[in-house]
């Protein structure tokens, strides 16, 4: 994880600054969305780029009880000490492959999925390692296809033995669970569907004795839009983070969310050109007259996407520039149309866009991509800076 707690001295080439009050808001806001559920805060992949201890503090200061994690490594980072996590808080992970750490999972109290019997194989076989039962969330594939139990005779097959095995004191079935499809589709077929079988799954697993402490299937867009797919646990990744799940189901604001991530970077030269200029590898942009360009300092290997090259959208001192030609490594470049701000102005990329600048979605637009991947992906060279650490008042 990249986290950095405060400015250092030297000023910064650039800069993630991620605003904790934001995302405390936007738990207070998903809450509301799902009164009746409990909230898990889904901090996988080091909370979408935005750092996962510092995240996980937040959403758990705001309400939310449970994390989620994609890998057991993640998790069990999360459960060490330094974590600064409280001890009560359940933390989830659902990403397993054969000879994963499940006993160091069970002896760390997490909760570990288990979709198929190979899964239950190896957690009971390391329950017994450890000398303590493990916690043992089943999933079923309602309709996604990825992870996940089949309905039918696989599903039969799971929880009966997953009930042996916990008459037997080596798991605790502590969880139902499933992931939608097209939740982000408003009407889509599939939701009902998912939702019915959902239902269906989770009867014949109770029927058979199976008492789950929370049932859950819903996503964000679930979340947001699909109240019946609430139950006992909803699953809140993205929106967390202030960034609709699509376009399609409304905006940030249209929700109460706050995006939480804002990417600026200092520009490292402006020089006067002449028309007819190239700029950036292979020239696919040509300056059209006279004009100042600007340099700055990210590039793909920051995460900024190379196919939003000639299309990216950058606020510099209050005006909105395109990138000029392809975005390279390291950098990219701004056509500035004349104006010549100093070495080191600041180039705003994204952030929550009320004060002019462009958004995530905005670079999602531009890069024909999801918001998801343009905050998440971007790299461990961009130092995170973390405002507003403090309790609200």
């Amino acid at each position: 994880m990249n986290e950095t707690a405060a400015l250092p001295t030297a000023p910064l080439r650039a800069r993630a600054e991620i605003d904790l009050a934001a995302l405390r808001a936007n738990v207070r806001a998903l809450r509301a969305h799902a009164p009746g559920a409990a909230l898990m805060a889904v901090v996988k992949s080091d909370a979408y780029g935005h750092g996962a201890a510092r995240c996980a503090r937040a959403a758990v200061a705001a309400g939310a009880t449970w994390l989620g994690t994609a890998t057991p490594e993640e998790a069990l980072v999360l459960r060490a000490p330094g974590a600064g996590l409280p001890a009560d808080v359940r933390i989830m992970c659902w990403l397993w492959t054969p000879g994963g750490p499940w006993r160091e999972a069970i002896e760390a109290d997490l909760d570990v999925s288990v979709g198929a019997m190979w899964a239950l194989r190896e957690v009971t076989r390391a329950a017994r390692s450890a000398g303590r039962p493990a916690r043992v969330q089943l999933k079923a594939d309602t309709g996604l296809g990825r992870g996940g139990c089949q309905p039918g005779g696989d599903w039969a097959e799971l929880v009966g033995e997953a009930l042996r095995a916990e008459a037997e004191g080596l798991i605790r079935i502590t969880g139902l669970w499933s992931h939608f499809a097209c939740a982000d589709e408003p009407g889509h077929p599939s939701i009902a569907a998912q939702l019915a079988r959902f239902w269906e799954m989770t009867a014949y697993a109770e029927e058979r004795g199976v008492r789950p402490e929370v049932r859950h299937i819903a996503n964000s867009p679930a979340t947001l839009t699909v109240p019946d797919s609430h139950f006992d646990l909803v699953r809140t990744g993205i929106a967390l983070y202030g960034i609709s799940p699509s376009p399609e189901l409304g905006s940030p604001a249209d929700f109460g969310l706050r995006p939480v991530m804002t990417l600026s970077a200092s520009l490292a030269l402006v020089k006067r050109v002449p028309g007819g200029h190239g700029v950036s590898y292979g020239h696919h942009y040509v300056t059209p007259g006279e004009t100042t360009l600007g340099l700055v300092p990210l590039g793909y290997a920051d995460g900024v996407p190379r196919h939003a090259s000639s299309a990216g959208p950058v606020l510099v001192e209050g005006k909105w520039r395109t990138v000029a030609g392809r975005v390279a490594m390291d950098q990219f470049v701004v056509d500035l149309g004349g104006d010549e701000p100093e070495p080191g102005a600041q180039a705003v990329l994204f952030g929550p866009g009320d004060r002019g600048e462009p958004t995530a979605e905005d670079w999602a637009q531009a890069a024909g991509t999801i918001a998801y991947e343009i905050v998440t992906r971007i790299g461990t060279r961009v130092p995170r800076v973390y405002v507003n650490e403090g309790e609200d008042g």
